[in-house]
């Protein structure tokens, strides 16, 4: 099964009118990212904390489709692709129950962190973009044989 990150809606992350405020929503899914990596073996202290290469986020989106409220419990889903040798996409949709609430993307570039310079991606991000996609795509054949 593609990875699933269970988070609940906490009063810091609403805003004046009781919702998540929005750029809130990028920092969950940057909590599901980091979840998600952790669940790969990846050690987050080695991946972050003076490492030879970053993976900044170059591009990062939100659309909502519902309100997320305080004490929700979010379900996001991570979708990842490589877009290729130096680049990859996440696609985070999130649900409230069985209802969509909201769909993020962001996009990462490799860069050597002295130079600045784009590089190839790692073989650990490489292996884990290619187990969670395989099992994005198993979970998503499922879903779409469930639907027949």
């Amino acid at each position: 099964m593609s990875f699933t990150y269970h988070r609940t809606v906490r009063f810091q992350d609403t805003d004046a009118a009781g919702v998540v405020y929005f750029a809130n929503v990028l920092s969950i899914c940057h909590e599901a990212y980091e979840e998600s990596l952790e669940a790969s073996s990846i050690n987050l202290k080695d991946f972050f904390i003076n490492p030879s290469v970053a993976l900044p986020i170059v591009h990062a989106s939100v659309d909502f489709f519902r309100p997320m409220f305080v004490g929700d419990k979010l379900l996001i889903r991570l979708i990842p692709q490589k877009l290729g040798v130096d680049k990859f996409e996440i696609t985070y949709e999130i649900n409230v129950g069985e209802v969509l609430v909201a769909k993020a993307i962001t996009r990462h570039v490799c860069i050597d962190v002295s130079s600045r310079i784009k590089q190839e991606l790692s073989d650990e991000i490489i292996q884990w973009l290619e187990t969670n996609r395989r099992d994005a795509e198993g979970a998503e054949r499922r879903r779409s044989r469930e639907v027949i």
